[in-house]
């Protein structure tokens, strides 16, 4: 463990992952020209969107059964072969069902990326790197959004929507041809139980104990909780937000997702040092992230003076950023109540959760564009449709959306806080803590 091909197997699994990032957040840039090219409405195209998210999240149970049964280097594959066929559909396509089938397959291929990956870093480092490592995993792989914010915007933009999206699919060629060379499920010597190649029954058990393990549960909800506010803007909205609603433009908007990309990956590696140094803390550091990414979201959403400066919207993109890494910390809490054997169930269950949150968020911010549309004549032109004023109401289903995440958040942490004291493990409070820290200090 921890050994140079070590790192070698997490460079190739992070450009895989990275690639995925790419096809999955592809449309975000293009959103505006899928709105002209398939004359679609700000509903039908969230649910272009919201499709391949209820696919990706649906498969993520059954993805991680798999990959405790056959492998993680094995769903890669299948899952780079799937992302393949649904950018070249996408790419030929001109009616919006062709295109949802498209994104489907993107959808499909993208389940098994980041659990297969997570999957191999358990297996490849030591326990004390994981933690550590898993965030990087996620930084980095966020850069897949700087692939789709400029290139491929740009070739988009210069060469037309075909060739942006036959060069997307030649990228999960080039990860395929890495992955296939380089990756191992496991080190030599390392057994690796992938249970039984006949009828899955130990595998249906693995996942129905994952599920009832209260550390997978609060893993999920806080992947539910922290994920979907920097997913929506990255994945669709922010990009309409960003260029027409705040008046920005097309490169400005770009700029924005870049940045926010940028800020993940300061921001991950910090997040996992601290996950990784205080562990009984964790929960407590997401609930800090949380607060400051409503804070931030809605200074920049209900700026009192019209459309928020340039400066401000920086601040909320980076701040929102950080809840990204915030939400891998849930692959933590499910790491810590798992063992290895049924780990890739438990990290499908907790990675379902944010995608949950992000394609119900898309869709509902979809629907009451699509309605203040109708309310006010119906043109879908989208200088109104995408009107800031219209973001500022149709936004507001995020905070039910984290709401309800943080209300689950604080039922689960009290049940696993209990686990914990059954295995002798005393959690006390932080503000009980800090005042005993004070007295000590005054005294």
């Amino acid at each position: 463990m921890d050994s140079r091909r070590s790192w070698a197997v997490f460079a190739v699994g992070v450009f895989a992952y990275m690639v995925a990032v790419l096809q999955r957040s592809s449309l975000g840039v293009a959103g505006v020209e899928a709105t002209e090219r398939y004359s679609a409405a700000a509903a039908a195209l969230s649910m272009l969107a919201v499709v391949q998210l209820i696919v990706y999240a649906a498969l993520q149970i059954p993805v991680g059964v798999l990959i405790d049964r056959f492998g993680p280097k094995r769903l890669l594959l299948a899952g780079g072969l799937l992302m393949i066929a649904g950018q070249l559909v996408l790419a030929v396509s001109e009616t919006l069902p062709l295109a949802v089938g498209g994104r489907l397959l993107v959808g499909a291929g993208d389940a098994s990326a980041f659990i297969s990956v997570t999957r191999l870093l358990v297996s490849w480092f030591s326990p004390r790197r994981v933690s550590q490592a898993t965030q990087w995993l996620g930084s980095l792989g966020a850069a897949g959004q700087i692939l789709s914010a400029f290139p491929l915007a740009i070739v988009l933009r210069e060469a037309g929507w075909t060739p942006a999206f036959l060069s997307a699919a030649a990228m999960s060629v080039i990860a395929i041809v890495l992955v296939l060379i380089v990756i191992k499920d496991a080190p030599e010597g390392l057994p690796v139980d992938t249970g039984s190649i006949g009828v899955p029954t130990g595998n249906v058990k693995r996942l129905v104990q994952a599920l009832g393990r209260p550390g997978t549960q609060l893993g999920f909800w806080t992947h539910f909780t922290t994920q979907s506010p920097g997913n929506v803007l990255t994945l669709l909205w922010g990009f309409p937000l960003f260029s027409v609603g705040f008046g920005f433009g097309p490169t400005l908007a770009s700029t924005l997702l870049v940045l926010m990309v940028a800020a993940t990956v300061v921001s991950g590696p910090v997040l996992g040092a601290l996950s990784g140094r205080y562990p009984m803390r964790r929960s407590t550091l997401v609930f800090g992230v949380i607060a400051l990414m409503v804070l931030a979201q809605s200074v920049m959403l209900y700026w009192p003076w019209g459309s928020p400066p340039f400066w401000v919207v920086m601040v909320a993109v980076m701040v929102l950023a950080a809840a990204g890494p915030a939400s891998l910390i849930g692959f933590d809490f499910a790491r810590m109540f798992n063992p290895t054997r049924s780990l890739g169930s438990a990290n499908g269950v907790v990675n379902v959760g944010g995608f949950i949150a992000t394609f119900t968020t898309m869709f509902l911010v979809g629907l009451v564009l699509d309605l203040l549309d109708r309310l006010s004549g119906g043109t879908g032109i989208p200088s109104e449709l995408y009107a800031h004023e219209r973001f500022r109401l149709a936004f507001a289903v995020q905070y039910l959306v984290v709401g309800t995440g943080v209300v689950f958040m604080l039922i689960t942490r009290r049940r696993t806080r209990a686990e914990l004291r059954r295995q002798g493990i005393d959690v006390t409070p932080l503000p009980v803590v800090l005042r005993e820290r004070w007295r000590r200090r005054r005294s």
